[in-house]
């Protein structure tokens, strides 16, 4: 994306890793998810952690609620394929645990975790594993004296609860965090981002927490993180879905793709459909995203019932495919017309040649490394 109006200014941020991939500092924005299977049960979560790294989840959280849980995190961490953050709650055994289990990341708030002394064993566990934290405020579990202090949840008190914690992290010399203020109301979680954005240079795990099922949720989440992204805030993000955990990692990149953040798979640009349409774009559509969904290279193709806009959108595209009536339609390469397909093998088609597009992408990668190294 090269157009002034196509640029987002990101906010500046400190870098830390969780891991061996990099948040904040200028790094690509990371989509993350969680599971939602019983951590204990290390191979169905050692499963699930396989299903959305191969949808393209750079970091995934477990919840280790318990001493069975980071008993099995051992496993968990030495079959996943992306870093594995721990979600803890209250007890700073798990967090330790996690830590010594091999957790790449800790997502707990240090002030909920008891004593000083505490606190301080859990950072030495972190950094003696190179470990790092995620501060994670929620409106629905605001501090008691917060609440009292401010009445309600709001963004004052979200960003108050943020930098408390922060402090206490900072006290004991230690900065490889990152902050988060979620809650489940589009206006308080982006007002509250925008505020502490203004307080910190900390990298933001940005998020609109319990946002809903698949459709309300995603379009919630759209919103509030779209509308945060857009004005450069947020260096990873996680899409709260009450679905399967693959959907937040196709709608995120989603988000991204559409802002022009981070390109990724196969981004489809097509028509809704109308009485024009040469050939059924709808179920060709679905046809399409269902059997291209593998593909991580970044490719662009449209998809169009006719003529009127369908040229236009395939100069645009690496691939793109107009309605042309008479059970043949137009096959545009890199823009350029280049060729005719039938009814018949449309999908199987487009397929192989967007799959095609990609292994040269990818082949092309491989030669450009090997010649760099």
């Amino acid at each position: 994306m090269t157009r002034a109006y196509r640029e987002i200014a990101r906010r500046p941020s400190r870098q830390i890793h969780v891991g061996p991939v990099a948040v904040g500092g200028g790094a690509p924005i990371t989509v993350q998810s969680m599971t939602n299977t019983r951590t204990s049960d290390a191979p169905a979560t050692i499963a699930q952690v396989a299903e959305l790294a191969a949808a393209g989840a750079d970091i995934v959280r477990v919840s280790c609620p318990d001493e069975a849980s980071t008993a099995a995190l051992h496993e968990i961490v030495r079959h996943s394929p992306v870093p594995i953050v721990a979600d803890i709650h209250f007890h700073y055994r798990r967090a330790i645990e996690a830590a010594e289990a091999g957790a790449a990341c800790l997502r707990f708030n240090p002030g909920n975790i008891g004593s000083k002394q505490r606190v301080a064993e859990v950072v030495k566990a972190a950094k003696d594993h190179n470990v790092s934290i995620r501060i994670g405020v929620n409106g629905g579990s605001l501090e008691s004296d917060l609440l009292q202090k401010y009445g309600s949840p709001c963004p004052e008190a979200l960003v108050e609860s943020a930098m408390r914690h922060a402090h206490i992290l900072e006290d004991h010399d230690f900065r490889e965090f990152k902050i988060s203020v979620k809650a489940s109301d589009v206006f308080l979680a982006v007002a509250a981002y925008r505020q502490l954005a203004e307080e910190c240079d900390y990298p933001l795990h940005v998020g609109i927490t319990e946002a809903g099922g698949l459709r309300a949720g995603t379009v919630k989440s759209s919103i509030g993180i779209g509308a945060l992204l857009w004005s450069g805030i947020g260096d990873t993000i996680r899409v709260s879905l009450a679905a399967d955990p693959v959907e937040e990692v196709r709608a995120g990149f989603e988000m991204l793709k559409s802002l022009g953040l981070r390109r990724h798979g196969v981004t489809v640009i097509a028509c809704p459909s109308c009485a024009r349409e040469a050939f059924p774009v709808i179920k060709t559509v679905e046809a399409l995203e269902q059997r291209l969904a593998h593909i991580r290279t970044p490719i662009t193709l449209s998809v169009l019932g006719c003529v009127v806009n369908g040229p236009g959108e395939a100069r645009e595209t690496d691939i793109g495919l107009t309605g042309g009536g008479k059970g043949t339609h137009q096959v545009y390469v890199s823009g350029i017309a280049d060729h005719r397909t039938n009814d018949g093998d449309l999908i199987d088609h487009i397929v192989a040649m967007v799959e095609a597009k990609a292994a040269a992408i990818e082949a092309a990668a491989a030669q450009t490394a090997t010649a760099a190294e």
